[in-house]
């Protein structure tokens, strides 16, 4: 089967790929020439970046996704009032109550313009009354004298004593002022409430829907993308059903009552400008509309991002073991750079809305200004100056609350477009629910299993047929082996028997019963599941083996771990069963992981069994120990066991052996060794590879390592090596004994490690986070200087609208029309200039905010990926915690930044104007006013510093729900097999609980602030007017200064005001800003990213460890390597073997120089391997490990990041999987190399994982390769293979082999065994032989059990 695969190509060339099956596209990369390469230069400047080197944008085809299938999309789009679907019944009332307080609010403020309007025609009159007297020589009229504006003097009269009048209606002032400080309490607190319950719900749901889908749906869903979700999307929709709508509804309701009043005061003036509305409306209709999609599009490609950072922090070792840093940050920049457009999109759109609005705005204002005086002058009924001031300030107030109300429309629209994909998630319906109650649940179960003709494709390859008419029986009892090659349909079987699938033909049936109609928990309870790479939860020792079953006892954990072998090695950690085991449990040791899984398995006491490669990772004592408690386990259940050791499997009562999906020939193992069939010729090839004598020196563990540390072992580290080469290799994972209590308890007291952090956060200035935008430095001072234009000119209309008053005292007709019209011409003016300024601004601060938003996560993420493994070992870093911090402060850090800012600048600048005018008009009037101003900065000081509490506290429980989530969803198989999905939804609540009490905590405190800012700016109305009509009664202060001063105040209070709601994003935005900055300028201690050190123009690959001591940070009480002294000579092959623990894994982890050692030297050619080039020197080995580790992308891709410094040919590409025995199975595929193998590689058996591997570490051509249990996945002909083409391989290689087969071992240069950090003999097969040590005894001990 060919293809033409010309038009391939990796790492960074463009080529044309297929559409995979699952509708991404796979196979190649694409540079984005759109990169923000017009800031490099500035970037490179950066003090946090200059050590990394800038990456172009790349992605894998597989993470596009075309715009017509977006836009095409039936996905339903959720309305305003969609938004509260999870409310309550109490979350109703407290809507009710909030919405009806918000409007209540929002009429205040119309109200109190009502009452201005009164006070100013008093003021009007007053100066009327003055003016009339003062042409009279300072003598009264008769009453019945006309004025100029038909007034008799008798009626003018009433307004001499000004003051008097002024302290009657500051009454109504501060009754306004203590309604509002109530309504706006309640409306805040109601609305905060509310929403914090409802995303209580929405988290809590959808937590629960994601565990409650098939395992089909998570092939074809990455568990980042989910975790984003999570993390962004439900922050969204918090801002948009909290406060925010509560201040929407506030500002539709002051338009609402403004132009009723307007209308009920004069219906004439009001008409002329109310056809402006439905322009605005329409305006801000559209807005919502482009917002909602710009939002969605913006969302969904920050969760493909925060997907790929979470796979790649995942798989850190293998990043950097290949050298992949730079094209995972290239694979993320991708989406930022989608993200930043649509972000910048939206800014722009905001800015053209805003420019037509308040241009719509000031003209409604200049036509009503106009038209009134017109009727004035007409003296049409009813329209005296203080009526006529009341509409004017109607119309302006209502059309001004309609521009305010824009930005929550725009917070409103990022919600409705974030709850889209949130919401639609939680209503999936699931095919195979865990958590439905339906099916049939048997009172008596005996276990009796059958296939008949079972058909099966993964949904993700509907093109691959893995089971082909698949039927076997299993009996009560029996226990069944299932053996073929890999791929052949083996572990298929056991995910259809756990009912992860359905299959589309045939029936799967237990006790006679199709499994698709038995309840499926209660199926899975039956089942109890060792897997092949079994996994392991962040949590203790003792938790995970009771996930196997919630009531256990701890005397029955401990019987289950002794039946497991587990129990010894558990006791000799400094915590026993309370040992944290780490992330994924990258504490133990695959043996270690396998043997806690089995006891996991064992006290779950099932009813069937299901075994796939149980035992793949121990070595042969363990195994035999295990073996036999498994065997134990067996009786009286139905037991399937998949196994490549066919030596595990000869006491099954029956044997399949299994090809192309379909069951070839069956019986007991002495029935099939008759025959000349599948099984006979995989035992003949395993019997010629001596597989009865593969065994570990762990099998001597009890008769030559009795565990006494004072038993002189014959070591040889007292000879110094002669050579300058060295290679060793220890066992264990990052830790095979783990962390004290004290790390248990820091991963648990939440609160105090929040605050503890938050406390060394560096206090972030809004002068640094600018900084980091100073590559669009042109943008910011562009749209400074817009900001402090925008933000002078409502002040300045203040001077206008003050003039506007002055026309009404005007006698002459003439003179007040033409100053009529040229004010009406300024407003025009200001109009137009505010229009355009408006829209600068919004390009600007969306442009300079968008890069700099996508800046923060670049370099936060780029930080991250060259951080050292020390750091990923610490429990505070799990991917989940790093994940979720990446995704929340750079989403939360826009509070102190972009619009924001720009909002915060111009409120400044409004105030700064205004404060100016008003100190020039009266400076008295000024200063009484400003007595207010303390007060309302004290609030704000108090409000700012708790919120700054709750988000510490908040901050530390969200990493932890975080951590979990992510953990879950990564896991998912393992979480179905157990069905411990509702125990992870529990725990997930827990952390919810804790967030939502401190949420409504928080809703108190905002709602009372939020109150006596408003309140406290009406009660600075009532001192303006009362101490402003003193001014002008004693003081003669002209009448139209008050209004300039008082207008001038005014908007500057209102533009404080309005700022004040961005407190709480302002201060989340500083702290996330604080935690980012620290993120970026870690500095690793071993700095991969630095291209100080040697390079080698030659390098032979001879390796030497010369004392070498070593023990992890995070253990620092277990020395792991106590001496350990090896040289590996040019060319060389040198196989580690020893028990578990001994330090195998360690020593390939410090030739990789994951770390470095605590004394004596590590060198590569004669050269310290800390004086090279890290990045060069890694080049230079090729590792496959125990447990791959592969990305969701496809084959070709897999195997091309195993040489990320330049473009891999395709040709090299099937060569090398030639050589790696995968290139066959690979061209059967529809899509061949083209496949997409899953999220971490779960499309893949385990020994095609392996495979893979295999290949992607052989197109590097290392001169040094590790191979660290690099057959362990695979079947005896694969293994053959494979071993033949790493024998090949290792022909003029420096290589280092760890191995529990005797068998892959016996043809090496030398053997080392290793015991407790020490090497403690070395030799060649034979010269160990001739020495009779421990390697003959082993041998011997071979021979005996080959005999029996």
């Amino acid at each position: 089967m060919t293809r033409n695969r010309s038009t391939f190509s990796v790492n960074g060339v463009k080529g044309e790929g297929n559409v995979a099956l699952n509708g991404d596209s796979h196979g190649k990369y694409i540079v984005n020439g759109h990169d923000e390469t017009e800031n490099a230069d500035h970037e490179k400047k950066h003090p946090t970046t200059d050590h990394i080197s800038d990456v172009p944008d790349v992605k894998f085809k597989n993470e596009e996704k075309s715009k017509n299938e977006t836009d095409t999309s039936d996905e339903k789009k959720i309305g305003i009032f969609g938004l509260f679907r999870y409310s309550s019944c109490m979350d109703k009332v407290l809507l009710c109550i909030g919405a009806v307080c918000a409007a209540l609010a929002g009429c205040c403020f119309p109200l109190n313009m009502f009452i201005y309007g009164r006070v100013a025609n008093a003021l009007i009159l007053n100066e009327v009354f003055k003016s009339v007297v003062s042409n009279m020589n300072g003598t009264f009229p008769p009453d019945n004298f006309t004025t100029t504006n038909g007034m008799s003097f008798s009626e003018l009269k009433k307004y001499e004593h000004i003051f008097q009048m002024m302290k009657d209606e500051i009454i109504w002032f501060c009754v306004l002022a203590v309604v509002v400080f109530v309504c706006i309490f309640l409306a805040v607190a109601c609305f905060s409430i509310s929403a914090e319950h409802q995303i209580h719900r929405i988290r809590q749901k959808f937590f629960q829907s994601i565990l409650r889908q098939e395992i089909s749906w998570f092939d074809t869903h990455e568990g980042g993308e989910l975790n984003s979700r999570i993390a962004e999307d439900v922050h969204l929709i918090a801002d948009g059903i909290g406060d925010k709508f509560a201040t929407m509804l506030q500002w539709f309701s002051t338009f609402i009552a403004a132009y009723v009043i307007a209308f009920v005061i004069g219906w004439k003036l009001t008409l002329s400008v109310v056809g402006f509305c439905p322009v605005i409306i329409l305006v801000g209709a559209t807005l919502v509309r482009f917002m909602r999609n710009l939002a969605k599009e913006e969302s969904q490609a920050y969760s493909k991002a925060g997907s790929i950072a979470e796979e790649a922090l995942g798989a850190i070792r293998t990043v950097m073991a290949f050298n992949g840093q730079n094209k995972e940050c290239a694979r993320y920049n991708s989406h930022l750079h989608h993200a930043k457009s649509n972000s910048v999109k939206k800014g722009i759109l905001v800015g053209l809305s805003n420019s037509v609005v308040w241009l719509l705005l000031y003209g409604a204002f200049a036509v009503a200004f106009w038209y009134g005086v017109k009727l004035i002058q007409d003296q049409e009924e009813g329209f005296d100056p203080g009526s006529t001031l009341t509409v004017f300030i109607g119309v302006m107030v209502g059309s001004m609350s309609l521009g305010n109300a824009l930005p929550t429309v725009e917070i409103l629209g990022n919600a409705r477009g974030a709850a889209q994909k949130v919401f639609e998630i939680i209503e999936l319906t699931s095919k195979i629910d865990p958590s439905s109650t339906e099916g049939k649940m048997p009172d008596k179960f005996e276990g009796n299993i059958e296939f008949k003709d079972v058909e099966f494709e993964y949904p993700a390859r509907p093109d691959a047929m893995v089971l082909r008419g698949m039927s076997l029986k299993v009996r009560v009892g029996q226990t069944v082996a299932l053996v073929g090659s890999s791929g052949c349909g083996k572990s298929t079987v056991v995910q259809l028997l756990q009912r992860f699938y359905d299959p589309p033909a045939g029936q799967v049936l237990l006790d006679g019963c199709e499994i698709s109609t038995i309840n499926v928990n209660w199926l899975r309870r039956q089942i109890g599941v060792v897997s092949q790479e079994p996994v392991l939860f962040a949590t203790t020792v003792a938790e995970n083996i009771r996930y196997g079953r919630l009531d256990v006892t701890m005397d029955e954990i401990i019987a289950a771990a002794r039946e497991a072998n587990a129990h010894d090695f558990i006791s000799q950690f400094p915590d026993g069963y309370d040992t944290l085991v780490g992330e994924r449990g990258a504490q133990m040791s695959g043996g270690q992981k396998q043997r806690i899984a089995i006891a996991r398995a064992l006290v779950r006491n099932p009813k069937i069994l299901l075994l796939d490669e149980a035992t793949s990772a121990l070595d042969n004592e363990s195994e035999s120990v295990v073996q036999a408690a498994l065997e134990k386990a067996q009786e009286g259940r139905t037991t399937i066991v998949i196994a490549h050791r066919l030596s595990t499997i000869r006491n099954a009562d029956i044997i399949y052996g299994i090809q192309g999906g379909q069951v070839v020939e069956q019986g007991t193992h002495s029935e099939l060794m008759q025959e000349d069939g599948l099984y006979s010729q995989l035992v003949y090839q395993q019997s010629h590879q001596m597989d009865t004598n593969e065994e570990v020196a762990d099998e001597l563990e009890h008769e030559l390592f009795d565990g006494d540390d004072e038993v002189k072992l014959p070591s040889i580290n007292n000879i110094k090596p002669h050579y300058n080469t060295i290679q060793s290799s220890n066992d264990e994972r990052p830790t095979s004994t783990i962390s004290k209590r004290k790390d248990e308890e820091k991963v648990h007291n939440n609160e105090d490690e929040g605050e503890n952090e938050d406390d060394n956060v560096t206090d972030v200035s809004v002068i640094k986070v600018l900084r980091m935008n100073s590559p669009e430095w042109y943008y910011i001072l562009g749209a400074c200087m817009c900001s402090v234009l925008a933000g002078s000119t409502q002040p300045v209309f203040a001077i206008i609208f003050a003039e506007f008053l002055k026309v009404f005292t005007m006698a002459d007709k003439e003179e007040q029309t033409n100053k009529a019209n040229f004010l009406v011409g300024m407003v025009v003016c200001v109009a137009v200039g505010n229009g355009v300024i408006r829209l600068l601004m919004s390009i600007c601060y969306s442009t300079a905010g968008a890069k700099l938003t996508a800046r923060f996560r670049r370099l936060a993420f780029r930080s991250l990926i060259w951080q050292d493994i020390p750091f990923f070992d610490d429990p505070k870093n799990r991917v989940g915690v790093l994940t979720t911090r990446l995704a929340l402060d750079s989403s939360l850090v826009q509070g102190a930044a972009g619009n924001k800012v720009g909002a915060v600048l111009e409120s400044l600048s409004t105030v700064s104007v205004a404060v100016i005018i008003a100190f020039i008009h009266s400076w008295k009037l000024t200063l009484v006013i400003f007595a207010f101003m303390p007060l309302m900065v004290v609030a704000g000081v108090i409000h700012s510093k708790k919120l700054t509490g709750f988000s510490k506290g908040d901050k530390s429980v969200t990493e932890e729900a975080g951590k979990l989530t992510s953990e879950v969803i990564n896991n998912i198989r393992t979480v179905a097999s157990l069905t411990r999905e509702q125990s992870f939804i529990e725990k997930y609540t827990g952390f919810l609980d804790v967030l939502y009490t401190n949420g409504k905590r928080r809703s108190f405190l905002n709602g009372v602030m939020s109150g006596l800012s408003l309140a406290f700016m009406f009660f600075a109305y009532a001192a303006a007017f009362a101490y402003g009509g003193y001014l002008v009664q004693y003081e003669d202060l002209p009448f139209q200064n008050v209004f300039k001063v008082f207008i001038a105040i005014v908007f500057g209070g209102m533009s404080v005001g309005r700022q004040s709601s961005y407190t709480p994003d302002y201060n989340k935005g500083k702290i996330a800003a604080g935690r980012l900055f620290n993120m970026i300028e870690m500095k690793p201690s071993i700095d991969a990213a630095s291209d100080e050190g040697e390079v080698m123009e030659e390098f032979s690959g001879s390796l030497l460890l010369d004392d070498v001591h070593f023990r992890y940070s995070s253990r620092p009480e277990i020395e792991v390597l106590r001496g350990l002294s090896l040289t590996i000579q040019t060319g060389e092959t040198v196989a580690m073997v020893g028990t578990s623990g001994c330090g195998k894994s360690t020593t390939v982890q410090l030739l990789e120089r994951f770390y470095d050692t605590e004394s004596g030297q590590i060198l590569a050619d004669g050269k310290n391997i800390k004086s090279l080039d890290l990045k060069w020197f890694r080049k230079q080995i090729g590792i496959v490990s125990q447990e791959p580790c592969l990305f969701d992308c496809s084959i070709a891709e897999n195997i091309a990041y195993g040489d990320n410094s330049r473009d891999v040919a395709m040709d090299e590409i099937i060569t090398a999987a030639r050589k790696a025995n995968i290139h066959n199975f690979i061209d059967s595929l529809p899509l061949g190399y083209d496949t997409n193998v899953g999220d971490k590689g779960t499309q893949l058996s385990g020994g095609q994982k392996q495979r893979v591997a295999i290949a992607r570490a052989l197109i590097r051509n290392p001169k040094i390769l590790l191979l660290d249990e690099a057959t362990s996945a695979l079947d005896a002909e694969s293994e053959r293979v494979v071993q033949e083409a790493l024998d090949k391989a290792r022909a003029g290689r420096t290589c280092l082999v760890i191995a529990h087969r005797l068998s892959t071992i016996q043809n090496s240069d030398r053997i080392a065994i290793l015991h407790k950090g020490e090497v403690v003999e070395l030799g060649s097969h034979s010269e160990l032989l001739a020495k009779k040590g421990i390697y003959y005894n082993l041998s011997q001990h071979n021979s005996k059990k080959t005999d029996l």
